[in-house]
């Protein structure tokens, strides 16, 4: 196996224009495709990442709620790998989302927060900055 990278990480919304407005409007993702698959009665959002990953953001009808945030079995957070943490929390509680207080990872040294998408998702911001990895190399 030869892995070179993530591709996409899909995401069920229970209410799509609710989530659709989140991820584009309040996180700025840009939309590199929406269709709607009328046999499934399913809307899929492909929304760009920064290097090439995506988001793939689905709608189902009745999907069933998380179980508990975050133990869950199954994907615990989706991580987004910021440069400047305290801009991109003022600049989400500006939109009205609810922001844990920002935390120090113990490992690693770095600032990181969560916050939760409309259906209760949990995301980190984890703040890296740009030129990061030329200082640890």
């Amino acid at each position: 196996m030869t892995i070179t990278g993530l591709h996409h990480v899909a995401i069920i919304t229970a209410d799509y224009p609710r989530a659709r407005r989140f991820y584009t409007e309040v996180l700025g993702l840009p939309v590199v495709a929406e269709t709607f698959r009328a046999e499934r009665d399913s809307w899929k959002l492909d929304l760009a990442l920064p290097g090439g990953a995506q988001v793939e953001l689905f709608s189902f009808p009745g999907p069933p709620p998380r179980p508990t945030r975050p133990e869950a079995c199954g994907l615990r957070h989706l991580a987004l790998r910021v440069a400047n943490l305290d801009a991109d929390v003022a600049d989400l509680e500006r939109d009205g989302v609810a922001v844990e207080p920002v935390r120090i990872d113990p490992v690693t040294g770095r600032r990181f927060t969560f916050f939760a998408d409309p259906d209760g998702l949990p995301i980190e911001l984890y703040e890296e900055p740009a030129d990061a990895g030329a200082n640890e190399a």
